[in-house]
C-alpha cells in the first residue's frame, strides 16, 4: 500500500512521517535551548536598555535639580558677599573719617603750636626790632644835630 512516485525530489512513504517527526523533535529542542534562552538574554538586554534611558532621564532630572541648587547657591552667595562688602565698605569709611578727625585735630594742633611759635618769634623780633630802631634813629639824630645825645 505504498504509493511510490519516482520522479519527483520527494517520495510519500514512512519516513517521510519519521522525518516530520525528527524535524518537530529538533525544532522543540532548538526551541528549547537556543531560540528561549536567545528571546531571555534579548528580553534582559531590552529591560536593561530600557533601565539606562530611566536612569538617564533621572540623572537628568537631578542634574537641573543640582544646577538650581547651584544657582540659588550662587545668589546666595552673592547677595552674602554684597552684604560683607557694604558691612566692609561702611567699616572702612568709619576708619577713615576716623583717621581724617584724629588729622584735623593734630594739624589743628600743630597749627596752634606753629602759630604761638611764630606769635612768640614776632614778639621777639619786635622787641629787637624796637630797640635797634631806636637805637638807630639815636645814631641818626646825632649825625645829623652832630652832637652827642644821651637818652
Amino acid at each position: 500500500m505504498g504509493i511510490i512516485i519516482t520522479n519527483a525530489l520527494i517520495s510519500i512513504n514512512g519516513t517521510l512521517i519519521a522525518q516530520l517527526v525528527s524535524f518537530l523533535i529538533f525544532l522543540f529542542i532548538l526551541n528549547r535551548v537556543l531560540v528561549r534562552p536567545l528571546q531571555h538574554t534579548m528580553n534582559e538586554r531590552d529591560n536593561h536598555i530600557e533601565k539606562m534611558k530611566e536612569d538617564i532621564i533621572d540623572a537628568g532630572k537631578d542634574l537641573e535639580r543640582l544646577t538650581i541648587q547651584v544657582e540659588e547657591r550662587k545668589s546666595e552667595v552673592i547677595t552674602e558677599a554684597l552684604g560683607i562688602t557694604r558691612v566692609l565698605e561702611r567699616s572702612g569709611s568709619d576708619k577713615a573719617e576716623e583717621i581724617f578727625v584724629a588729622n584735623r585735630k593734630e594739624v589743628a594742633g600743630l597749627t596752634e603750636k606753629a602759630t604761638k611759635e611764630i606769635d612768640a618769634q614776632l614778639a621777639e623780633a619786635k622787641k629787637h626790632l624796637k630797640e635797634e630802631s631806636e637805637a638807630l634813629a639815636i645814631n641818626v639824630m646825632e649825625k645829623i644835630l652832630d652832637r652827642r645825645l644821651t637818652p
